[in-house]
């Protein structure tokens, strides 16, 4: 139980100083963030097939494969945003 709190409360402080630092980055600055966060969740994935490869039962392997599904789809639509917001720096000919 002790574990489990102590747990808790460094992810409630780490989405508190996840959303402090966020809202305090400027607008200039979000594509190289969001490339940053990218290779995060490209780390994420790496953890959630290791994790979905545990032979620990059904729940384990569901678990796994849900973490897998959307690490990716965090990935995908973070290279979606930041070609997007890199498409608006571009010159129009």
């Amino acid at each position: 139980m002790e574990g489990m709190t102590a747990a808790l409360t460094i992810f409630i402080l780490a989405l508190f100083v996840g959303y402090e630092i966020i809202t305090k980055v400027p607008p200039i600055l979000h594509t190289p963030l969001m490339s940053g966060s990218n290779a995060i969740s490209g780390i994420t994935i790496l953890g959630a097939l290791i994790f979905a490869g545990l032979s620990e039962g059904p729940f384990t392997a569901l678990l796994g494969f849900l973490a897998v599904v959307f690490a990716t789809i965090n990935v995908v639509g973070g290279f979606l945003v930041t070609n997007r917001m890199l498409m608006m720096f571009k010159r129009k000919d």
